[in-house]
């Protein structure tokens, strides 16, 4: 004979009668940060491909002027200028909500504001995954293809445009990011190979204004050993710490990585938006790159048809690199 039992509740029994517990607890497992979407400034676009001009300098020269010298040739001052530009791309996120489920009491809950809010939430994270990309811009062309925004990944190139990897084609080679501010060695990235970068940028922008690194799971760990050391002088691993004797506590995270040639915030890239492995990193200038938009994100609420109520989420934007030698890439450690 078989005892009353709790899991057997599609045969008659005892636990045909036993209640639910179910907590008014409702958790989404993703990482929802968006640092690159966050903190662009913005600006307005008015046209599907959006365009901003460059300049740059002379090389200083160290030349003398003879006295009495008559002026006998001119400079055109404007002949370094370049035009720069990208396409927006539109983002879309739809919802809706049945009438019986609008209705019905649920964890969470599972209403249509509910629905609206989450619609909100993913189109964030599709925003930041296209700029972190290495996507290249394209136009629509009313035969499949769509209008996509060229990511930092592409931006951020040194060498010629050859279909694949390479800097865009458009981008003269004055204002290329530097080969030196790209690290992609596949080898242990160390402390001297970071404050290379910072001083590649440096040499571009000529200040010491604060960069921020956005980086990935494997490059903020990386960074954060440069507080520590490992001794492999004995048959015992060892690990030396930096510490401030005149607090009471270790740090092994860096937050503020403070340069000769200037101040990097290390901030967290979102690990399901960064391409690659967990290696990549953007060390970004934000006097150098912003966001225009064409169609701002917003909400729009379609009729209820009978079937319940429903709508979507959308806008549409562009990256903006004002000057792409201003920035630095990490992308194999």
């Amino acid at each position: 004979m078989a005892f009353s039992n709790t899991y057997d509740t599609t045969n008659p029994g005892s636990a045909v009668s036993n209640r639910e517990d179910l907590k008014e607890v409702l958790t989404i497992l993703a990482p929802e940060e968006t640092p690159i979407l966050s903190s662009a400034s913005r600006s307005n676009a008015n046209a599907t491909f959006v365009e901003w001009t460059v300049d740059s300098l002379d090389a200083p020269s160290t030349e003398g002027i003879a006295e009495g010298a008559d002026v006998t040739s001119f400079a055109d001052k404007f002949s370094g200028r370049a035009r720069l530009g990208n396409f927006v791309q539109k983002f879309r996120k739809s919802f809706n909500v049945s009438d019986l489920q609008e209705a019905v009491d649920s964890v969470g809950p599972a209403k249509i504001a509910q629905a609206e809010t989450k619609a909100v939430r993913e189109i964030k994270r599709d925003m930041e995954a296209t700029l972190c990309s290495d996507n290249d811009r394209s136009q629509e062309d009313g035969a499949g293809s769509v209008y996509k925004l060229r990511g930092l990944g592409k931006w951020i190139e040194s060498s010629a445009d050859t279909g694949g990897a390479g800097a865009p084609a458009d981008v003269p080679d004055t204002f290329k990011t530097p080969a030196g501010s790209i690290f992609n060695d596949n080898n242990n990235f160390t402390e001297t190979e970071f404050n290379d970068l910072i001083t590649s940028v440096y040499t571009v922008t000529g200040n010491t204004n604060s960069l921020t690194l956005i980086a990935d799971t494997a490059l903020r760990r990386s960074i954060s050993d440069f507080a520590r050391i490992d001794d492999t002088s004995s048959t015992t691993s060892v690990r030396q710490v930096n510490y401030d004797g005149n607090t009471a506590q270790i740090t092994l995270s860096v937050e503020m990585y403070k340069s000769d040639h200037g101040m990097v915030s290390i901030v967290n890239g979102n690990p399901d938006c960064m391409p690659g492995s967990g290696e990549r990193g953007y060390l970004i200038n934000p006097e150098y790159y912003s966001l225009a938009e064409l169609i701002p994100l917003g909400s729009t609420r379609l009729p209820n048809m009978g079937g319940g109520e429903r709508g979507y989420v959308d806008g549409s934007i562009t990256l903006m690199m004002q000057h792409p030698g201003a920035h630095g890439k990490i992308v194999d450690i």
